[in-house]
């Protein structure tokens, strides 16, 4: 959940074993083979997760309209979307540069086993619990889990959306889940509270329902301790910073661009001028 669909790519690195050729368009060919080989490889895993989309979509709808989600956590993702569209057009707006990929952090093998245990701890077995809590007749469950679950779905939806889209510059798309982790980490401490203080088990509980509870509680520790390191020790001192560097970097190349195409207009003038005088 570090932006799904934003910080996650295959490394576009060459293959070292291969023979190297002193033909550029032959070198080039073998580069984008191996790209889009390691884009197929890599697909088999990032792309279930876009097979989630609709349902996702149906989700969002279904906990909208249930009454478990807080009001305060039903208006943030307009807040959110109003507040990213004010950035893409006042303070980072993008270059009009369309790119072949659109991530900002390229990721190996290893980020991606990481964003993938972060989809099944944060997506997947709150989904169970709370599915689990509605068979069970365990409202509590429900109520506690659904806030979090419905802003991860919103996540990841707006990067699904957004990465699409060249409107939205690196930093735009590099703050939906920055701002989306931010506010989830305080749902999921109301969560905590929740599961570790208000809720209580009957003294003579049968064994699913204390293995129930303490799957509950498990769960909530493991959701704010990855979505905290993935906070803390991912999206701000490295995603964050990557995404702002590939929008200045991007900035400088347009930039020096301009200046040689003006320096190079005021030259070719200048010769015309010449050969008229002359």
């Amino acid at each position: 959940m570090s932006g799904v669909s934003l910080a996650v790519a295959p490394r576009s690195e060459p293959d070292r074993t291969t023979t190297s050729t002193t033909d550029p368009q032959q070198k080039r060919a073998q580069i984008h083979q191996q790209q889009m080989q390691q884009q197929a490889a890599a697909g088999g895993v990032m792309g279930s997760l876009r097979v989630i989309e609709l349902q996702l979509v149906a989700f969002i709808m279904v906990f909208s309209a249930s009454g478990l989600v807080p009001l305060l956590d039903l208006v943030f993702p307009a807040f959110a979307s109003a507040y990213l569209l004010a950035l893409s057009r006042l303070a980072f707006p993008a270059h009009g540069k369309i790119y072949e990929s659109p991530e900002i952090f390229q990721g190996s093998r290893m980020f991606r086993f990481y964003v993938v245990i972060g989809t099944t701890v944060g997506l997947f077995l709150p989904l169970a619990y709370v599915l689990g809590g509605f068979a069970r007749g365990d409202e509590h469950a429900v109520r506690s889990a659904t806030p979090h679950l419905f802003l991860l779905s919103f996540q990841i939806l707006t990067e699904n959306i957004i990465s699409g889209l060249s409107l939205f510059s690196p930093p735009v798309r590099a703050l939906v889940p920055l701002l989306y982790t931010v506010r989830r980490i305080f749902v999921i401490l109301d969560w905590m509270k929740d599961v570790w203080i208000n809720k209580t088990l009957p003294a003579n509980a049968e064994f699913k329902d204390v293995a129930w509870y303490w799957f509950g509680r498990g769960l909530a520790v493991a959701n704010l301790l990855y979505f905290s390191v993935n906070l803390f020790c991912f999206l701000i001192p490295r995603f964050l910073p990557r995404a702002f560097e590939r929008y200045f970097k991007e900035r400088d190349e347009i930039h020096a661009k301009m200046t040689e195409d003006k320096r190079s207009a005021a030259m070719n003038t200048s010769q015309h001028a010449d050969k008229k005088a002359d």
